[in-house]
């Protein structure tokens, strides 16, 4: 996925988000968001659609390395290895936040996504990492999956690509 397809030429992003939402919904699926550079900017887009209480459980934002650890089981071993920039940590995340938020809600595991962001909005460099290298995990039934992102701008700007393609990503596994 390259920054160019942060989404649907011509339907504004929120539309995108409504179309995700609706989709989960007709599957009777539920989201759950672990945010990570974007802050709680992710979660943020879908509750501004009408009805997203419907599908949307809720977000953990984890920013610090303790923190994805505590709330969201991603593996300590692996933090102090690779930091919190890593294929696999926004992995862990999607599926941390998918157990958790479901066992809260006591729902069947099946019947919840996780989605996460994790990577370097700037303007330094993070674990050894670019601004703008940028990773989003999906978790679901129907397995794992990461996208790599290589984003340009500032950090406003990377933060919002990210939730542009956190968005787009969902909607290419749902829709």
């Amino acid at each position: 996925m390259s920054s160019e397809d942060s989404k649907t030429p011509g339907q504004p992003l929120g539309q995108v988000a409504a179309t995700v939402l609706a989709g989960l919904k007709t599957r009777k699926l539920h989201l759950a968001v672990a945010e990570s550079l974007t802050g709680g900017l992710l979660t943020a887009e879908f509750v501004t659609v009408a009805g997203a209480s419907d599908v949307l459980l809720g977000g953990i934002i984890a920013y610090q390395q303790e923190l994805k650890h505590e709330l969201l089981g991603v593996s300590q071993a692996l933090l102090a290895q690779v930091g919190s920039v890593d294929p696999q940590v926004a992995a862990q995340m999607a599926q941390g936040v998918r157990t958790k938020l479901a066992a809260k809600m006591g729902l069947d595991e099946a019947l919840v996504v996780g989605v996460s962001t994790t990577g370097v909005a700037g303007p330094d460099l993070q674990d050894g990492k670019p601004v703008g290298c940028v990773f989003l995990g999906i978790s679901s039934q129907t397995g794992d999956y990461v996208y790599e992102l290589n984003l340009v701008g500032d950090r406003n700007s990377i933060r919002a690509q990210t939730v542009q393609h956190a968005v787009s990503a969902l909607g290419e596994h749902f829709n």
